[in-house]
């Protein structure tokens, strides 16, 4: 791999590091420290996601106007300006204000760290983007297991040391990744601006497909609100919850090369990587929705951590295929606001369905859920389909 990618592997884990330290204990720390209900916690979440899909579609388009160096800078300094005062002030109302504006913040960054990784290695292909979400999760490893043990201990040090790790972040973007501008910049003269019909087909085939995306996400973010807040009530050690997303964390760090070398042989298309990610991730909720200890969750996630290894990295390589030249970053932008727009949605659906009707509605709809974004992955790319094969065609005649 290069070594502007390695830079941002290493930006990469140590963004993400810092947030897990909070993000996995958002509801617990709403519902049980601030004593609101579920559908509060959903509420500010959704608030913090809203913000989050509005940094991402600005990051990523401000990534095709002035470069991902300057966007990222943006996104950290926002978010490291909301991060301070949420160290200082973590009450109600001031949660829910600092924690959107980490969400804008935060956002911005994460479309041109995807940019940037497409562009570094094109290459590579789907190698970079896996590469990156491999960073993420070593992040989530780590941030979740230790941040389990410091909330136990005092729910002030988790700010705090969020607020340390995106200092850290900060330094290595200043001095690492002027360098990659530099060289991955693109003028305005290069984009192509004469096939627009043919970039609109990859647009709506890109919005297709991140419907599915969307609601894939709808779904994953149950293990981080309700399904969290539901193993506190049957007496599961915050300890032992936190170590679920260590163990997906690690999983994926160890796993993903692994599952790598079996894509290599894998004579399937990436649309079927996607369609097998989502059949995983229904038995992982079959198993989630009978689970009654620890055990049980702990093979919950890990199924579902393979079925996430299989999706979440090729999304972004779809769009990294699909984009015109100059737009990278603006497709980026609509994958992360998707995925973005489904951790908003998840939480207040999530928390609206088990306070109205309990958990195992919440199941059947989440099945529901599954079955439609199957459904849009397979036709996400018909019409790009059928004109290759028309093109095909008219050449064999």
């Amino acid at each position: 791999m290069p070594r502007a990618l390695w830079l941002l592997i290493i930006g990469m884990a140590v963004n993400v590091t810092g947030s897990s330290f909070l993000w996995p204990l958002n509801t617990i720390y709403i519902h049980n420290h601030l004593g609101k209900s579920l559908m509060a916690a959903g509420v500010v979440l959704m608030l913090n996601s809203a913000a989050s899909v509005a940094g991402n579609l600005f990051g990523g388009n401000l990534f095709d106007k002035i470069g991902g160096y300057k966007s990222i800078l943006l996104g950290i300094g926002i978010t490291l300006f909301a991060l301070v005062c949420l160290t200082i002030w973590h009450g109600w109302p001031e949660y829910v204000v600092f924690l959107t504006v980490i969400g804008f913040g935060s956002g911005i960054v994460f479309p041109s760290m995807y940019a940037f990784a497409g562009s570094v290695w094109k290459e590579g292909g789907r190698k970079a983007f896996n590469a990156i979400y491999v960073a993420q999760n070593l992040g989530v490893a780590v941030g979740a297991a230790l941040g389990g043990i410091v909330a136990d201990y005092s729910f002030q040090l988790i700010f705090l040391a969020n607020t340390v790790m995106y200092v850290i972040f900060l330094l290595i973007a200043i001095f690492g990744y002027k360098d990659i501008a530099e060289h991955t910049a693109i003028k305005p003269s290069n984009i192509n601006e004469s096939s627009t019909v043919k970039n609109r087909k990859r647009l709506y085939a890109l919005l297709i497909l991140c419907a599915g995306y969307l609601l894939c996400w709808v779904a994953y973010v149950q293990w981080q609100t309700t399904i969290a807040s539901y193993t506190q009530q049957i007496h599961i050690p915050l300890k032992q919850y936190s170590l679920l997303w260590a163990i997906n964390g690690a999983l994926i760090v160890i796993g993903q090369p692994l599952l790598n070398l079996f894509l290599k042989k894998f004579t399937g298309t990436l649309k079927a990587q996607m369609i097998i990610g989502m059949i995983i991730f229904i038995v992982s909720f079959i198993v989630a929705a009978k689970a009654v200890n620890f055990s049980a969750f702990v093979a919950g996630m890990v199924i579902l951590t393979f079925g996430e290894m299989l999706i979440w990295p090729a999304v972004p390589t779809v769009a990294s295929d699909l984009a015109p030249k100059g737009r990278e970053g603006f497709y980026q932008g609509i994958v992360n606001s998707t995925a973005t727009g489904g951790r908003m949605i998840g939480p207040l659906l999530g928390g609206m369905l088990v306070d109205l009707y309990g958990m195992r509605m919440l199941y059947n709809v989440l099945f529901a859920l599954f079955f439609v974004a199957i459904f849009t992955t397979v036709i996400y790319d018909r019409k790009i389909k059928l004109k290759k094969e028309a093109a095909v065609d008219s050449i064999s005649c």
